[in-house]
């Protein structure tokens, strides 16, 4: 079976073309979560299968997290798909990808760095107080949690991108570059397992560094840690900061553990009606998976 290995900004996926490898849609999945795998296999954050489109898109992506789980959409995950489906002469440089949570655009900039345009929102709730005890009880049933110690509420805001919608939870931390990545892991967890989120949600961490200026973390659902990088998170993060008039939307830089992106964000009075990320691409491998243990019949 062959394959591509990529990251964007740190955030990395392996990459099947399923229009040639014809794997069937019920084992991708199982596939998805042993490929992933760390120290058994290669190791992604997530895998990315190429189909047929079924509509008027270039292609269709099918995006699987490292669990197995099938994804929505993923934002850095896009943007490697349209380098992989430009270089294999599956679109041109303005290309357009189905996927799960609807149609993306992507565009071809310079030979690494890609831009697209991601789903728009379908949900977003604005600076929701959820209190502490509701996490406490609702989330991982874990005594000893000392990142709620004193605090009675938690300040969140919710936005699902696309139909069905990826859902984030995003979450102001004061000093967040400087903040041991350790000590927000039990919030972390708790918000994504939240019980007033039907499906989880991925969980961002922002702090405004200067005017246009953000660092954010993304602790992601289906990975279950905290990742290098999440685009749909960028996105979402830059989507609320512009609503609540925080940041222009223009040319926002944000910065994370992987790299950087830059996302831009059109307002039409308080909705989103465009959302844009910017930033790099990366080909690490290209292969045949010779996996001993990896019976694709079986999986």
């Amino acid at each position: 079976m062959e394959f591509w290995k990529m990251n964007g900004a740190g955030n990395d996926f392996i990459i099947i073309n399923n229009i040639v490898e014809k794997i069937s849609p019920d084992r991708l999945g199982s596939l998805a979560k042993k490929l992933c795998d760390r120290r058994m296999s290669l190791g992604a954050d997530g895998f990315m299968a190429v189909d047929s489109a079924s509509g008027d898109g270039d292609y269709k992506m099918l995006f699987y997290n490292s669990d197995g789980s099938m994804g929505e959409m993923c934002g850095n995950g896009a943007r490697c798909i349209c380098r992989y489906g430009f270089e294999t002469g599956l679109a041109g440089p303005l290309q357009r990808v189905e996927t799960t949570a609807g149609m993306v655009v992507g565009e071809r900039i310079s030979e690494r760095l890609y831009k697209t345009r991601l789903n728009l929102p379908t949900v977003c709730r604005i600076d929701e107080k959820i209190p502490a005890d509701a996490l406490k009880t609702d989330a991982l049933k874990t005594d000893g949690l000392t990142c709620l110690t004193g605090i009675d509420t938690i300040t969140c805001s919710y936005m699902e991108l696309g139909n069905p919608g990826i859902p984030h939870c995003i979450v102001h931390i004061k000093g967040l570059k400087d903040c041991p990545q350790e000590q927000l892991l039990d919030l972390a967890r708790m918000l994504r397992w939240y019980d007033g989120y039907p499906k989880g949600a991925n969980v961002n961490f922002y702090d405004i560094i200067d005017e246009n200026h953000v660092f954010e973390r993304t602790f992601e659902r289906g990975v279950e840690d905290f990742t290098y990088a999440c685009g749909t998170g960028t996105g979402s993060v830059a989507a609320v900061l512009a609503l609540k008039g925080l940041i222009s939307g223009k040319n926002t830089i944000v910065d994370m553990r992987g790299g950087r992106l830059v996302a831009d964000i059109t307002l039409c009075q308080d909705h989103v009606t465009e959302i844009y990320l910017t930033g790099p691409t990366n080909i690490v491998a290209k292969g045949t998976i010779f996996d001993e243990d990896l019976n694709i019949l079986t999986i």
